[in-house]
């Protein structure tokens, strides 16, 4: 491959970092060059690192013209910007070359000129309105990403790199105790020492770093502080230092070239920013084997495991990072630990060669996607479900349903309709559009080639007629506008006023081509409502193809919910609906005969917060004050599916709690308040169920004690399962490669 890289040529810090840690890697392999805006330092470096670099002066017309004859008779394939003079120049560069042009978003754009309000009106401006232009984003974190799509991004065209970090094995220049020494500060026996590298900036927050360290150098005497860096704030926090910690406690080191020696000297690494991308100082400090503690902004999380792997506080929060400074400074040996695992951790993600390998990834991916959009006059998805909503049921079937679309086609393009397209967008990684903005939805109809319908039960009229016209229309829309039409991995029914059935099979027998149905009570449903000549195939939900969050992540939340690790639970995922509230006390003498009889533990989940949570907190109130914990369902469902994981056996009426125990093969048990509850724990084969009206504490506890004895086959059937489930993409895919294509089995 052949990239040009621009960037203005003065940056510093992490961007600088980034950019010459990637080239240099690059240029092993592929053929890059390297373009600043103006001579000096970050251009030097770049030669010295053998990165391929030249220099353009002069004016932006003179720019434009050079670099367009340079990009033409050099044969670049692909224009990667990173800042705003790169970004405003690229902008202008794809209009007259029609190359892929990414840029790399190193923060949020939105505060780099924080403090300096004529650079953000001008400067900041620009690179706004460039930002738009451009072909693909990278972010340089989850979160950068989330940030790009919550502003309207696509994020069809987005992609997530890391900062990468060299794991050094040479000994540094300095000593420790000659590096102490070289910034002022004396070596003693049982120092602690904290440092920062950054630069010191409003942004960067070192007002709340050094009021937390004269706080904590009260009570722990033999700690010390080494600010690396420099920036407009500089003196103001030199001074304030003065004011408040004792002397030779602190240093300022000014911009530390040797980061090596600097990294070497510390035992906790710290970062107190009130935003940020993925800042390269914490992998780099981590290579190092320093503890970290740093705000839970941006990507941070995505190395800083909190109790993990190290600590996060909230942003300007002086007194818990003098508190957890205080805690380190006292256990040194949770320092070694925390200082090992972020080491083990940052090796495994943030390596140099991770993330070359994954910029290369990339470009191979913008190089795809480019040529396809030119073969293909229309091309892509459009899912419609029931999204958007805050049920974490149906959102988690929309997250199944893309990542398996993804794995089959990893370049096809998806859009959802939802209620919040910003939240789908950030949850799901595709592109929302607002479920009754009917002109967008019909012009993205006119460029998609395959409309899926479902994911859960939209073809009903239980909850209301209008949800089901919806439905109907928007099936008939994109049959109208050429898309082939798929009713995916969904439950149908009950429908039950005549006007309405006839007009489901009716938009069913004409504009349907094919349908993947969860269980066999829709297929039932489906034969009643007349539905003859299209193809249907009984699979199983989406949502049991569902990954778990990491075991260290599930772990925080149960502590955090106050759940020990070690415990076994029964998890109950109630409702709150017709005919429920005189069985809650069965409910609850249930939870306390699990208690009693095996051990378990209640956990009261509220699948829906704002809904569910009032009928917990009542159940938990019934529990004659054995132990027992209400806890919400976490936005990141893969967090929920941990979580139910994590459960002995679940007692549920929300579907999608029995769901994510299918998948895991935890033993479940329903209330069915709802035909679809029954009809899952039917088709699963395993499991017991019964109607609100049939719940008693008897039948509870007997059903209780069938998921205590019969664990292997709920296991067994999981397998089963999540193999039928893989079916839905299947056929998908088999839709879209044309008409001919019409047998999906039986």
């Amino acid at each position: 491959m052949k990239v040009i890289h621009l960037i203005s040529g003065g940056d510093v810090g992490g961007a600088k970092t980034h950019v010459h840690t990637l080239l240099s890697g690059l240029a092993k392999t592929e053929t890059v060059l390297l373009v600043c805006f103006v001579e000096g330092p970050f251009a030097e470096e770049a030669r010295k690192l053998g990165i391929p670099t030249k220099v353009l002066t002069g004016s932006l017309s003179r720019a434009l013209r050079q670099l367009e004859q340079l990009i033409r008779s050099e044969g670049f394939e692909i224009v990667h910007c990173h800042g705003s003079r790169a970004n405003l120049v690229g902008s202008l560069l794809k209009a007259r070359l029609g190359l892929p042009t990414l840029t790399t978003v190193h923060s949020d754009y939105r505060l780099d000129y924080m403090g300096r309000p004529l650079a953000a009106l001008t400067y900041g401006t620009i690179n706004k309105r460039a930002l738009r232009k451009m072909d693909f984003w990278i972010g340089v974190s989850d979160v950068t990403v989330d940030m790009l799509h919550a502003r309207g991004f696509d994020p069809n065209r987005t992609f997530v790199i890391s900062n990468g970090v060299v794991f050094r094995t040479d000994p540094p220049a300095l000593s420790r105790e000659a590096y102490l020494r070289s910034v002022g500060i004396e070596p003693e026996e049982g120092l602690t020492v904290f440092g920062i590298a950054a630069r010191i900036s409003p942004v960067k927050d070192m007002t709340t770093l050094v009021q937390a360290f004269s706080a904590a150098v009260q009570v722990c005497p033999k700690i010390r502080l080494v600010i690396a860096g420099d920036g407009e704030q500089r003196a103001e926090i030199e001074a304030l230092a003065r004011q408040t910690c004792p002397a030779g406690t602190f240093a300022f080191a000014g911009w530390v070239e040797d980061t090596h020696s600097f990294y070497s000297a510390l035992d906790v690494n710290l970062l107190t920013s009130l935003s940020e991308g993925f800042p390269y100082a914490l992998p780099e400090g981590a290579s190092h084997r320093c503890a970290t503690i740093a705000t839970c902004v941006g990507g941070i999380p995505a190395l800083v495991e909190h109790e993990v792997n190290g600590l996060l506080f909230q942003p300007k929060d002086v007194q818990a990072l003098r508190d957890d400074m205080i805690r380190l400074a006292r256990d040194p040996e949770e320092v070694r630990r925390f200082a090992d695992r972020i080491y083990e951790k940052a090796k495994q993600f943030y390596s140099v060669e991770a993330t070359v390998s994954r910029q290369k990834e990339i470009y191979q991916t913008v190089l795809r996607r480019t040529a396809r959009a030119k073969e293909r006059s229309r091309d892509g998805i459009l899912i419609c479900g029931a999204y958007g909503k805050g049920n974490s049921g149906d959102d988690a079937i929309l997250s199944s349903m893309v990542a398996q679309l993804r794995e089959a086609d990893p370049d096809i393009p998806i859009c959802v309709t939802t209620r919040s397209p910003a939240q789908t967008a950030r949850d799901a990684r595709v592109r929302g559009i607002y479920t009754f903005r009917f002109g967008a939805i019909r012009k993205a109809l006119k460029q998609t080639s395959l409309y899926l319908s479902g994911g859960g039960s939209l073809i009903q009229d239980s909850t209301s007629s209008r949800s089901l016209w919806y439905y109907l229309h928007s099936i008939r829309t994109a049959k109208r506008t050429g898309n082939r039409v798929m009713m995916f991995g969904c439950g149908i029914g009950p429908v039950r006023r005549k006007w309405n059935r006839r007009f489901a099979a009716k938009t069913i027998q004409s504009c349907v081509d094919a349908i993947t149905l969860r269980d066999r009570d829709s297929a039932d449903e489906l034969e009643a409502l007349s539905v003859r000549g299209v193809p249907v195939r009984v699979t199983a939900d989406m949502a049991l193809l569902l990954s778990p969050a990491p075991a260290g992540q599930v772990e925080v939340f149960l502590r955090k919910a106050g759940i020990a690790p070690e415990d076994r639970c029964l998890l109950v995922s109630p409702r709150p609906w017709d005919g429920i509230r005189p069985h809650l006390p069965a409910i609850a003498a249930a939870a306390a005969y699990a208690a009693r009889t095996y051990g378990l533990h209640p956990v009261f989940l509220a699948m829906e917060p704002g809904k569910d949570r009032a009928v917990c907190e009542e159940l938990a109130g019934m529990m004659e004050e054995l132990p027992c914990t209400v806890v919400n369902a976490p936005e990141d469902v893969n967090l929920t599916v941990g979580l139910i994981q994590h459960a002995d056996c679940v007692l549920g009426m929300r579907l999608h709690a029995l769901i994510f125990a299918a998948s895991a093969g935890v033993p479940f048990s329903g209330i069915s308040y709802d035909p679809k509850v029954r009809g899952f724990i039917s088709y699963a084969g395993q499991g017991q169920c019964c109607e609100i009206s049939e719940v008693c504490t008897e039948r509870l506890c007997a059903m209780i004690d069938h998921m205590q004895s019969h664990r292997d086959s709920f296991r067994t059937a999981s397998q089963a399962m999540t193999e039928l489930a893989r079916e839905n993409v299947r056929i998908a895919f088999e839709l879209l490669q044309g008409p001919g294509n019409r047998d999906i089995g039986s």
